[in-house]
């Protein structure tokens, strides 16, 4: 009889928060399987056969999505698996004598290095993806099982990366967690794993899993006990309670006002990608909507969305709302969010026509949603913003494009409202030069903003620190632009992921930040924070 393996501690780095034990699941590697090699029209045929499959099986995926977010990722890859120039390659070394499998691999492995050699960052991010894709066809050639992860309730994966389709096509319920020995923290399935609340931990290095029955993972700390033992098992237990009654204490703070420890009030909103992403949440939990996606409406579908389409989505948040602020971002297509129709192919996509560049170029499809805002804005408090602000010209041309449709809008007699008007302040010249805009309000996108004052992809691995919010540089650069904003009187927030970053929000308090808009998930965590801090940024005594 084997001897079990022995406890084994290892040391990653935090993706989702949580606490998971129970059987641990080793993901195997794929291993190529032999086998005879066909006609060059037989290797085309199973290689065409495995891509459509592939293809289709993604598309069905994207469809049962309500997450905007992962419906993007998933419309990308069956965008790709469309493309008949995907497998140009591939066929072209069938001809020569290679195999399907080999074919797909080679070109597959090509084309993701080229992606992630890519000097821009659009182009690093969607290699994930084209591994992604790459894996499924693999498993259809191989006659793999494409299905979900079979974990048992209380299961912690174990794995070396983890594929968006594969994470999105499981059950993540019933205490379920992810150890990943690569990845990063902003990679696209840890994006996913903290909207849907799965404990993720990366970065593991050399983990072998083999023979261990149990597990426990703190994705809190990032920290891995494989076959642990009486000690780690108690050490757990008390964990276990107390994060139950930190859970418990963020569920009562999430009905309150949000504040800090000295009774200094702090605006707590949420981020909303689809209307119904709200729909199991109390709107007198937060103090509105500081941030609506409103590339939901453009995304997977043919045909961009008309005037009344609009219009009836704008006021169904305004609805759920009921008096509260509610916040739009106009179209912020480009970069990762490409819209089929409406952006172009650029070598460099995240420095080029994206957010309201995009929206100036096209101003036919600009002023359709200029003007279904126009008439929500009758229907509530609605305030409107512009994403990728660089130059005050480009608020200035929003401003006299708003005020052209409302005076078209009164001429026909029909009821209107122009909204205060806003910008994102995400690029750094925004941030430099905030004193030269005419804006009522700003946001602060700490997302972009991070990732462009430090030249670091948000899912690129290997870049420890490079993607932190709270790094000197972006502190300092947001401290400026509350200062600046505060000076002239203009109200300040920020609707990016530093706002529910436990370490970061103090930090943010500290500047003179007095709302943030995040998940709805993290509302409780957030005023549980707050609630521990000080107004100067100091944990209370």
């Amino acid at each position: 009889m084997t001897a079990a393996p022995a406890r084994s501690v290892h040391r990653g780095r935090p993706a989702s928060p949580g606490l998971a034990r129970g059987p641990v699941v080793a993901l195997a590697e794929r291993t190529a399987t032999a086998r005879a090699l066909g006609t060059p029209a037989e290797e085309r045929g199973r290689l065409a056969d495995a891509v459509a499959a592939a293809g289709a099986e993604i598309a069905g995926l994207s469809a049962a999505q309500d997450d905007p977010e992962a419906a993007a990722i998933l419309e990308f890859q069956a965008a790709l698996a469309a493309d008949d120039a995907l497998v140009e390659g591939a066929f072209a070394a069938i001809e020569g004598g290679a195999s399907a499998e080999e074919a797909w691999g080679d070109a597959m492995a090509d084309m993701a290095g080229d992606y992630r050699g890519a000097d821009d960052e659009y182009f690093r991010a969607r290699a994930a993806d084209v591994e992604d894709l790459a894996a499924r066809v693999a498993d259809r050639l191989a006659g793999r099982d494409t299905g979900p992860v079979a974990l048992p309730p209380g299961g912690i994966l174990v794995a070396r990366d983890l594929t968006p389709s594969l994470f999105l096509a499981s059950d993540w319920s019933a205490g379920r967690a992810v150890a990943l020995t690569e990845g990063s923290p902003t990679a696209h399935v840890a994006i996913l794993a903290r909207a849907r609340g799965v404990p993720m931990a990366v970065g593991f290095g050399a983990v072998d899993a083999t023979g261990h029955g149990e597990a426990i993972l703190d994705a809190h700390t990032g920290r891995l006990v494989l076959s642990p033992d009486a000690d780690d098992l108690s050490r757990f237990a008390f964990a276990a309670e107390a994060d139950a009654a930190e859970r418990a204490v963020e569920a009562e703070l999430a009905g309150r006002p949000a504040a800090t420890a000295d009774g200094v009030a702090v605006k707590v909103m949420v981020n909303a990608g689809d209307p119904a992403e709200l729909d199991a949440v109390d709107p007198a939990a937060c103090d509105g909507i500081g941030l609506v996606r409103s590339e939901f409406l453009f995304h997977g579908r043919r045909g961009l969305p008309g005037e009344d389409e609009q219009f009836a989505a704008y006021r169904r948040l305004l609805a759920w709302a009921a008096g509260r602020p509610v916040v739009v971002r106009t179209l912020d297509a480009g970069g990762d969010k490409p819209v089929e129709g409406l952006t172009r192919d650029e070598a460099n996509p995240f420095l080029g026509l994206r957010g309201v560049r995009l929206s100036l170029a096209r101003p036919e499809v600009f002023r359709v949603q200029v003007r279904a805002l126009l008439r929500a804005a009758v229907h509530g408090d609605l305030l409107v913003m512009a994403p990728m602000v660089a130059l005050p010209a480009e608020m200035a041309a929003v401003r006299r494009i708003f005020d052209e449709e409302a005076a078209a809008l009164a001429a026909a007699g029909t009821a209107h409202r122009t909204p205060p008007l806003g910008m994102m302040v995400e690029v750094p010249a925004a941030a430099l030069t905030l004193d030269l805009f005419e804006v009522d309000f700003v946001s602060i996108g700490s997302n972009d903003l991070v990732q462009y004052v430090m030249a670091a992809a948000r899912d690129a691995s290997g870049l420890d620190g490079l993607d932190d919010a709270g790094a000197p540089a972006v502190q300092r650069l947001i401290r400026t632009v509350v200062e600046t904003a505060a000076a002239r009187g203009v109200p300040v927030s920020l609707c990016g992921d530093a706002g529910a970053d436990a370490a970061v929000l103090p930090k943010l308090v500290a500047a003179g930040l007095r709302s943030v808009s995040v998940a709805p998930a993290a509302l409780g965590r957030v005023k549980r924070t707050l609630a521990r801090t000080r107004s100067d940024g100091v944990p209370a005594s």
